[in-house]
């Protein structure tokens, strides 16, 4: 397995603990033009250690490894590679492991089943900043979640949307909602671009390293509440 790979390239690390799942994986991207898989692991030490050694753009983490998890190698990685971008892995999509994932810095959340289409779509989404956690999923999750979040305090809602500007704060509460940019784009008559722009700096001001994250914090501060 060469790291080596043409920079118009996405890079991959696949981390899985089944040896079939993971040349399965490696068939279906290396039959992409513009993905290259770097490397594999079979436990999160293991990925850990490749990630720093190959830098990869992407992570494919099933969350279900034997030794450390998914979601401690998920968390050592947002820590030491903020701009490798972790896509979980996982069989249900009720699994409060993925959501974990999620909260330690995974920018998305893919079921194995996931068409190959699917999949590479997705890799390319993350790779480019974003995140491909659907709204319907997202919302799953931190319901399952939320018996076991902090109750909303009031001070932190209104300390964290005071660094917003209130363009900003319209932007925040949609993506919560779990609305794409262009979704976002058509109801408050804006540009995609100037969503993405607005979306950006939210990120900087609340210290947040993707979308999931920004859906979670909403959820944790009472901004949002499901069904809302």
């Amino acid at each position: 397995m060469s790291p080596d790979a043409p920079t118009d390239r996405i890079r991959v690390l696949i981390a899985d603990d089944q040896e079939l799942v993971r040349y399965g994986l490696r068939l279906v991207l290396e039959a992409e033009d513009d993905v290259h898989v770097v490397g594999e692991a079979a436990d999160g030490a293991s990925a850990v250690e490749a990630a720093i050694a190959l830098t990869p753009d992407v992570i494919l983490m099933d969350v279900r490894m034997p030794g450390i998890d998914g979601i401690r190698a998920t968390q050592d990685l947002a820590a030491r590679l903020p701009r490798t971008r972790v896509l979980v892995l996982t069989t249900y999509d009720l699994d409060e492991f993925a959501f974990g994932a999620l909260q330690a810095g995974a920018a998305g959340f893919l079921l194995k089943n996931t068409r190959p289409a699917e999949l590479v779509a997705a890799i390319r989404t993350v790779a480019t900043g974003d995140a491909v956690v659907a709204p319907r999923i997202t919302a799953k999750l931190i319901e399952v979640a939320l018996p076991h979040l902090a109750p909303p305090d009031a001070g932190a809602r209104e300390g964290a949307l005071s660094a917003l500007t209130e363009r900003e704060r319209d932007v925040f509460l949609r993506v919560a909602r779990g609305l794409t940019n262009s979704e976002i784009a058509q109801t408050l008559h804006l540009s995609e671009s100037t969503v993405k722009a607005h979306f950006g700096r939210i990120l900087v001001k609340l210290d947040l390293p993707s979308r999931v994250q920004a859906v979670i914090l909403a959820y944790e501060l009472g901004i949002v509440s499901p069904g809302s």
